[in-house]
């Protein structure tokens, strides 16, 4: 959900009340319900976050917009990011000059071209950062942890 003030990232996995909010002018970021998402809110379908990045307008959401399921891995989907948004922070470029509206632009257009690469995968339920052996020798402890927290 975006407003002018804030994203709100909704989680649509069944009885999930949490929401992320994410400050545009502070950029913090906090833990919120579902009834604080303002009903004027647009609403925008994605599938994850791939992360944030400062350019010369100011920090960027980079987010999943499309994905493809590529397999499976011990029961649990891998999927692949086959599209991205980039939505700026800010709600103007009013404050930047000619030569840094062209500079942000062509950032923009190198990131938009280095999304287009493909090789971005990710699993909701399982954790792609570690190798299988890896995993194979952590307590039970981490492998209870969120992918969030680990």
């Amino acid at each position: 959900h975006i407003t002018p003030e804030k994203f709100y990232v909704e989680a649509c996995d069944d009885g999930a009340d949490d929401v992320l909010a994410i400050d545009r002018v502070s950029t913090e970021v906090t833990l919120t319900v579902k009834k604080d998402v303002p009903p004027s809110a647009v609403t925008k379908p994605i599938y994850g976050i791939l992360g944030t990045i400062r350019l010369v307008a100011g920090t960027y959401l980079i987010v999943i917009t499309k994905k493809k399921k590529v397999g499976e891995i011990f029961s649990h989907a891998i999927w692949k990011a086959t599209d991205f948004d980039i939505l700026s922070y800010k709600k103007t470029m009013l404050h930047l000059t000619d030569i840094q509206l062209q500079d942000n632009k062509v950032f923009l257009s190198m990131l938009s071209h280095v999304l287009s690469v493909d090789g971005f995968y990710f699993s909701t339920t399982y954790d792609l950062t570690h190798t299988l052996q890896r995993l194979a020798n952590t307590s039970p402890e981490f492998q209870e942890m969120s992918l969030l927290e680990r």
